[in-house]
This record gives structure tokens, sequence and C-alpha cells, in this order.
């Protein structure tokens, strides 16, 4: 869980991490905009608290479970004095006892990971007059996330993202409170994962075997960059169709495709007839699960082309052989359900595109599956939670494709599901898909933000509250403003400036 629990700046509160502010004489009146995403219980007082950035410092309370040492919130500490005092440049921030003073902001939290989340919310609400000074208003925070999962999918295959931008994006998705990122690793383009079980699969299928690959050690700053910032990591290895990159480093792999009856020399999908198929995706997907720490895992599946399979003799004779007659759908079903069971195995929890589901309902899988075709998407999530499957949505907010900014209301659209709270239950979230045909480190960030945070809003907020476009748009723009002073290049919402303007360019 992530519940924040009760925060409060501006009175004392029985509590497990404590902000402490030493000046807390009332000082004229100042109302904010708040802050996004908006928390489930927000009050806020126009009498406004005095900052001191040499003075101010976090410290643990006394009754808390965590204390000094703990490796997340001494980071975030760190992490988010900087965040609230941009302009100052002083030592000594972080203290590892309790000081008592006249004032203090105090924050309580289930979890370390709600507590960061919490400072999220405090770093939001500290503002500055036009002389510089620091303040914050008198406020009352009760908070959790409506969805436990909220994610954002990169696409690093189609066009390689360097580290220093993923570690950006992480850095922005903590901003608006995401906590997955989907790598959408490999695909059809290029194969950047280096392995060290298959070493050939990036040397023969990455755009270039030494500058554009993921070494194992860029995977483990990027999963704890992200670990930091209460975000987990779930990669994707999808198959057995977008593998067309795969084959290059592994042979026999793929299948041969026939023209008649004889090979065209184009290959199609992974041969799901071949023991060896299931033998290598095994040996795979154990060092996969061995580098990915995260209990998910999620295997694709989707918009696999049947046409490769049906000319070639051996998958046919396959087919016959195992009683499918000439139904493609049931040789895929039957090759996702031994890939997820191999992720069983390795204790791991299967996600699945829909097609998956659409093609053979998983009815005794474990799998997650995730909603990503236009139409009626909510009706395809009532479809498989009514079997039991827990969903995530990501129809709603593809984001790859370059529009105007005030678009942003589009991906703030009430989600409005309709079934027993028990179905509820089992739609855990959903997620931003960037996907990279016309997306690489150039335009990723301002294509992703602001529009993200929308969907960001979607799946953190109550829905009721958070119905108007009208009463967001001063927040987000208010918010865009904060991730351009934070070194993000967010795209502007509509004619306007921040105080500060974006200082990379």
């Amino acid at each position: 869980m992530e519940t924040t629990g009760l925060v409060s700046f501006g009175r004392y509160t029985c509590s497990h991490l404590y902000f402490l502010l030493l000046i807390v004489l009332p000082l004229g009146q100042h109302t904010v905009e708040g802050v996004w995403p908006l928390p489930q219980i927000f009050t806020s007082s126009i009498e406004r608290y005095p900052l001191n950035p040499q003075a101010f410092y976090f410290g643990y309370g006394r009754q808390s479970a965590a204390q000094f040492g703990c490796s997340v919130l001494d980071a975030a500490f760190i992490r988010y004095y900087s965040l609230i005092f941009p302009d100052y440049t002083g030592n000594g921030v972080l203290h590892n006892n309790l000081s008592v003073s006249a004032g203090k902001a105090s924050l309580n939290a289930e979890t370390v990971w709600g507590a960061v989340r919490g400072l999220e919310t405090f770093s939001q609400l500290v503002y500055q007059d036009d002389f510089g000074s620091y303040f914050v208003n008198q406020t009352e925070i009760d908070d959790f996330p409506r969805f436990p999962f909220r994610g954002i999918l990169l696409d690093t295959s189609r066009h390689f993202i360097p580290v220093h931008a993923i570690l950006k994006t992480l850095d922005a998705m903590a901003y608006s409170k995401f906590n997955v990122f989907h790598w959408h690793i490999v695909d059809d383009p290029s194969f950047p994962y280096q392995s060290q079980t298959f070493p050939d699969l990036s040397r023969k299928g990455a755009f270039h075997p030494m500058t554009h690959i993921y070494t194992q050690s860029d995977v483990r700053r990027v999963i704890s960059h992200a670990r930091l910032r209460g975000i987990r990591v779930l990669p994707e290895f999808d198959s057995p169709g977008h593998t067309k990159s795969w084959g290059k480093g592994q042979s026999d792999l793929l299948t041969p495709c026939y023209s008649g009856s004889t090979p065209s020399g184009a290959f199609g999908p992974v041969n799901p007839a071949l023991p060896s198929t299931y033998q290598f995706m095994a040996t795979l997907l154990k060092e996969v699960s061995s580098v990915f720490p995260d209990s998910y895992i999620h295997l694709g599946g989707d918009e696999v082309n049947f046409s490769c399979w049906k000319s070639n003799p051996d998958v046919r004779a396959f087919m016959q052989k195992m009683g499918f007659g000439v139904d493609f759908t049931k040789l895929e079903a039957f090759y996702m359900e031994n890939i997820v069971n191999i992720t069983t195995f390795l204790n791991k929890t299967a996600i699945v595109w829909q097609d998956v589901f659409d093609y053979h309902e998983l009815r005794s899988s474990p799998s997650v599956v995730e909603v990503w075709k236009d139409g009626c998407y909510l009706c395809e999530v009532r479809r498989v939670a009514n079997v039991g499957l827990r969903v995530i949505l990501a129809s709603p907010w593809y984001l790859d494709q370059p529009g105007p900014t005030h678009n942003w209301a589009r991906f703030y659209t009430p989600l409005n599901f309709s079934g027993t709270a028990e179905q509820k239950k089992l739609v855990i979230g959903g997620e931003v898909c960037m996907w990279g045909e016309y997306v690489d480190a150039t335009n990723l960030t301002p294509r992703l933000w602001p529009r993200a945070s929308a969907a960001a809003e979607r799946l953190w907020s109550d829905e009721k509250q958070t119905s108007s476009v009208d009463k967001a748009f001063p927040r987000l723009q208010d918010f865009r403003c904060k991730l351009v002073r934070r070194g993000i290049r967010a795209e502007p919402l509509y004619v306007g400036h921040c105080k500060h303007e974006y200082q990379g360019v």
C-alpha cells in the first residue's frame, strides 16, 4: 500500500515523520493553486508560514518504525530539500534526531512509499514570494491512491532511449506519483537488452552492439533510481510476435515462412512447435527474473500475425497432432500458456495484452490482462473482471502520437466503471503508453509531459472531485511550471508564462 495517511502542515499531530519549521507565526495571506494529483481530502488556509532554508530540516518521529539509515527516506530527504529550496545551496540538510521547536509540520504514513508521496505533496505546497522568500500555507491533507498500479510504458526498441533520458522520466513520474515503469525493452526493430546468457541477442539484434544497448549495469542503475522514488520496474519481453530482432541472434527461434512448398527466406513469430523454443524461453526468462526483481513480468502476446504459421508445413502438422485443427488462436493460446507456466515456476506474476484473453480466456491463470484496444474498452474491462482476472487499462492513454497540448483534457476523461464491488477491485490501475515509432530522446519529455499528468490524476485522485477540466486547468498549469523549474521540458498548456522559465536551452 502507498497510503500517505494523515499529512498535516502547520500544526502538531502524532506522527511517524516530522518536517520541522522554526518560525510559525502567520504572516499575511496567500492562496495556492493546490497540488497535482489532487489529494483525497485537502483543506488549506490562507494563513501562511515562512520557511527558513537555513533552519529547516527533516527528522524522524520518535515512534517511527523508520529511522536514520532507511535508504529510501534518507535519500528522499536530501532530494526534496533541494526541490523545496531550489535557490539555496547550504549544507546540513539531514539530521538524524528529533528536535523540538515551537512549530512543526508532520507527516504520518503507513509505509515508506507513502512517506515519499507525502514529501512530494509537501514540496508542491511550498512557494516563493516576489522577493524569493519561502512560504507554506496551513494545510491538512488525508491522501491515498485510487489505484495501486499507475504506470508509464516506454518503448526502447523502435528508438533507443539513453539511460539519462529514462532517469529523467523516472524523476518526472515521481512528481506525478506514478509508481510503475513498464519497460518495453525489446521488439521487432531492435534488441537492446544485453543478456549474459544469450549475448548474441543484443550483439546481432541491437541497432549497435556497443552504443545502443542496456548493459546489466545500466539496468541496475535504472532499477535503483526508480526504487528510491517508489517506482517499480516492470520488464516486458513480448512474444511470440514482435520478435524479428530476436531471430538475428538466436537461430531456429522464429518460424520459417513458406511460399508454396519452399521456404521464402522470411521469418514470422516465434516457432511454437519446437521444444527448443520453450527451453530457450525458460532460460532467458530465468535470467530476466533474476535481473528484474519485481514480482510482475509482462509477456506481451499481442498482434500475432498467423500467416507465417499457416504457411509452414511443420507448424500445420503440429496443429493436427495437438488437435487444434486450423484454429491458430489455439496455437497462440498453447504457446502463451507454456510461457505463463514458466513465469509461474519462477514465482513471477504474468501480465499479458488483451489479445491473449480475447483468443483464450485464461480462467485458471494468475495473469493480469492489460486492455489496450480502441472501441468499448470499458466493456473489455468488465469482461475480464467478470471471470475474476485483474485488469490494467491502457486504451485511453496512448500519448505517442503528437497533438496540440490542450488535448490533455482528452486524457482526463472519467472512467465510470460499472460492475460489482468485487469486480471493481480487480481493476488495479492503468498506464500511459509512449510507443517509439516517432519518439526518441529529442522529443520524449515534451510529448509526455504534462499530458501524462492528466492520466496520473485520474489514477490517483477521487473521480468525483476531478470531473471538471476547467477546475483542473489552473492546477495543471501551475504544476507544469513546477515541472519546468525542476528541469522537465514539459510543454505549455496555453498562452502565459512561468515565474521560473526553463533554463536548459
